[in-house]
């Protein structure tokens, strides 16, 4: 096979079923998008298998157990992705939105409105559900989308591939709106985010390795966080009960999570009382900690400031923590080390909860709330098709108005320039 022209074969197909997705209503969006859910619950024996061959044959190969957790399609997470289609299908349709219109003096009248990307990539790892819900999320927006998974999903994302295509032509919607990508070579996803003309977008959702691989490779606009090194911060105001609380659900409640908690930092005033409480914690939940009892800021030269592995995304039961003189202290240690993902302060004085909310500069900034929190369900959105840490177009937790670009439509009556 060549994979250079299967790819670009798969763009094409891509392309021209964007051409029809663009003018579907939203009703006829939402009926599809209804009729994907029905038809996954019906298929749900035949997906259960296949997922539970995936599983079997991940843990064979020795994959570590926070792979297999992104992998497993309990029944609980699948109950929820189908959920999911359906409250996209309930959402508000952005497209051909108006953000804005004026009228100028020379008579011609703007309006900016939102308009389909038109195909969009979408490379993935482990989790299954992201293949749903990134086609819910794109259909919905009107755009085709090419998702490519992991080998370790491979029946997994077969069997979810034929029921989505299934309920699609059931819909009289072409079956090429969502497609997937079913070689595994690597040399794909290189095609892929170099299909300029044909993908207009491409988002990764794995890990740092896969990212950082896709954005040296690409020729095309990349929407990406590399990793989640996310930080908790109890201040001396803080109550311990609800730091020790926050804690708990930002580390335990699922450590394989981008959003999950890997670091503590804590106020030098409170840090005698409560890092008994943390590491007494920790021992009943199993988690390892990996404690310094002095961390220098940068400015003040102290050597051995790096000895630990700050920037380190465990995914796993593992937490770095570190003491700190103060909340801009702490500040500016999540500015130097984390990845700009999702950080909270834990405290009841609110002029530093607002400083530590201006100051910190990740895309998602928390005042006394976990930091499991960081996800397009949570945030109303419903599926999310990502969460980003660039700065420019999306930020935080990707659904449907961030999968539409925008266009100015200007009209007049035979205006010209003077």
């Amino acid at each position: 096979m060549n994979i250079s022209d299967y790819v670009r074969g798969l763009g094409v197909r891509a392309r021209a079923a964007a051409a029809e997705l663009a003018k579907l209503t939203t009703a006829e969006k939402n009926e599809a998008l209804l009729a994907i859910a029905d038809r996954l619950e019906a298929d749900r024996a035949a997906i259960a298998e296949a997922n539970a061959h995936d599983v079997a044959n991940a843990q064979a190969a020795g994959i570590s157990p926070a792979m297999i957790d992104r992998l497993t399609l309990t029944d609980a997470r699948f109950k929820s992705m189908v959920d999911g289609v359906r409250h996209v299908a309930s959402l508000p349709d952005p497209v051909g939105e108006e953000i804005w219109s004026r009228t100028r003096p020379s008579g011609i009248t703007i309006r900016k409105v939102r308009v389909p990307f038109g195909v969009i990539a979408v490379v993935f790892e482990s989790r299954p559900n992201v293949f749903v819900d990134t086609a819910a999320l794109c259909l919905k927006t009107g755009n085709a989308i090419i998702l490519r998974g992991g080998k370790e999903a491979v029946e997994s994302n077969k069997a979810l591939a034929a029921s989505v295509s299934a309920a699609l032509g059931a819909k009289g919607v072409s079956a090429d709106a969502v497609l997937f990508v079913e070689v595994q070579d690597h040399a794909a996803v290189t095609e892929l985010v170099r299909a300029v003309g044909l993908v207009d977008l491409a988002i990764p959702r794995g890990g740092e390795r896969l990212i950082r691989a896709m954005c040296e490779a690409a020729l095309i606009p990349v929407l990406k966080h590399y990793k989640g090194v996310c930080h908790v911060y109890v201040d001396d105001r803080a109550d311990l009960a609800m730091a020790l609380t926050i804690l708990d659900n930002a580390k335990v409640q699922r450590p394989s999570a981008c959003n999950a908690a890997e670091c503590l930092l804590v106020h030098e005033k409170v840090a005698p009382l409560f890092l008994p409480m943390v590491r007494a914690w920790a021992k009943d939940k199993g988690v390892i900690l990996n404690e310094e009892l002095r961390v220098e800021s940068e400015e003040s030269g102290a050597q051995g400031v790096d000895r630990m592995e700050w920037d380190r995304e465990f995914l796993g039961l593992e937490l770095n923590v570190g003491v700190v003189k103060d909340y801009r202290a702490a500040i500016a240690h999540v500015n130097r080390h984390g990845s700009h993902h999702s950080d909270c302060i834990v405290t009841a004085d609110a002029e530093r909860a607002a400083e530590f909310l201006r100051d910190v500069d990740s895309a998602t900034v928390y005042h006394n709330v976990s930091t499991r929190f960081t996800d397009g369900a949570e945030f109303g959105m419903g599926a999310e098709i990502g969460i980003s840490t660039d700065k420019l177009h999306a930020r935080g937790p990707m659904g449907l108005e961030e999968l539409t670009s925008y266009k100015y439509e200007v009209t007049g009556d035979g205006v010209i320039r003077q």
